[in-house]
């Protein structure tokens, strides 16, 4: 049975979303260590939906025993919605990962970051109940404005390519409707948060998997440093195990386009990590469009 929704965000749950924008964007951190240390990024999509797939499974057989886990796999349940959300998450990443190769790190995070546009344009196509507000399109072109505003610098200077912008893009767009599918589809709606998790995960790492075969990935996992794993390990236990439990928890009680609105959030904290963790340089334009951002999300409410 669904959980109930809640008309407007409250404390908690804006607690728990920043929290999630900020492992999020500690996990750019850990992707660029995996990477220096000999995990391709596919291959690093791949092996997170895996081994994460695995704890949501350990999970969900410690709190409702072995039996809910064996009926999950051999109950229709939300299979077929959930094997089509598993693709459009792995074709998500599948796009993303190559799209950054192709233009800079602002301006593919800048693109990859319009997810919450789409969220909330199918959200109000397809969500009952949550058709937006004009104050709420002010609140999304406000936030988004204020992320274009931090990375000023970045997408202007060269390296960029329109391919890999629309790449990123494209991502972001499969972001948005992977969302907003959790709450308007009846049967995803009515799963657990664990449940549709276990979906995702466990369904797109086949895909991954292959995909990551294909590009001859594979192949560097017996190199790899072991600090690359242990970034990996970060972003299968904090980051798709715990944080995604704790995202589809939310979207399962609140509404979805005032929850996506807040991961404008996240590549700013991404930012400010790289700064504190890489060395990378921050600018005042970044300082200026954390403002904007939180003036954005106050509208949304």
């Amino acid at each position: 049975m669904s959980a109930p929704v809640q008309r407007r965000i409250d404390a908690l749950a804006i607690g728990v979303v920043v929290l999630l924008c900020v492992l999020w964007g500690l996990q750019q951190v850990a992707i660029k260590q995996a990477i220096a240390g000999g995990l391709p990024p596919v291959l690093q999509a791949a092996l997170r939906s895996a081994f994460a797939g695995l704890l949501v499974a350990g999970w969900i057989w410690t709190r409702q025993g072995p039996g809910k886990l064996l009926e999950m796999v051999r109950s229709g349940g939300p299979r077929w919605p959930g094997l089509a959300l598993a693709l459009i998450f792995a074709v998500e990443f599948l796009v993303f990962y190559p799209g950054l190769r192709l233009t800079t790190a602002a301006r593919g995070v800048l693109f990859f970051y319009t997810a919450p546009f789409f969220t909330a344009i199918f959200a109000h196509w397809f969500i009952p109940g949550e058709r937006l507000r004009a104050r709420q399109v002010l609140g999304l072109v406000v936030a988004f404005a204020g992320v274009a505003l931090a990375f000023a610098t970045g997408l202007f200077a060269p390296g960029g390519s329109l391919l890999g912008d629309a790449m990123c893009c494209f991502a972001g767009v499969l972001w948005g409707l992977n969302t907003a599918m959790i709450k308007a589809h009846p049967k995803l709606r009515a799963a657990t948060s664990a449940q549709s998790q276990l979906y995702l995960l466990g369904g797109s790492a086949p895909f991954m998997l292959l995909a990551a075969w294909f590009a001859g990935e594979l192949g560097h996992m017996p190199v790899a440093t072991t600090l690359a794993w242990a970034a990996l390990a970060y972003q299968v236990v904090v980051v798709a195990f715990a944080s995604y439990l704790a995202w589809y928890w939310l979207l399962a009680r609140y509404p979805v386009t005032q929850i996506a609105g807040y991961t404008f959030l996240t590549p700013l904290f991404g930012i400010l990590a790289g700064t504190v963790l890489l060395g990378e340089p921050a600018s005042a334009a970044l300082f200026a469009g954390l403002g904007a951002i939180a003036l954005g999300m106050r509208l949304l409410r």
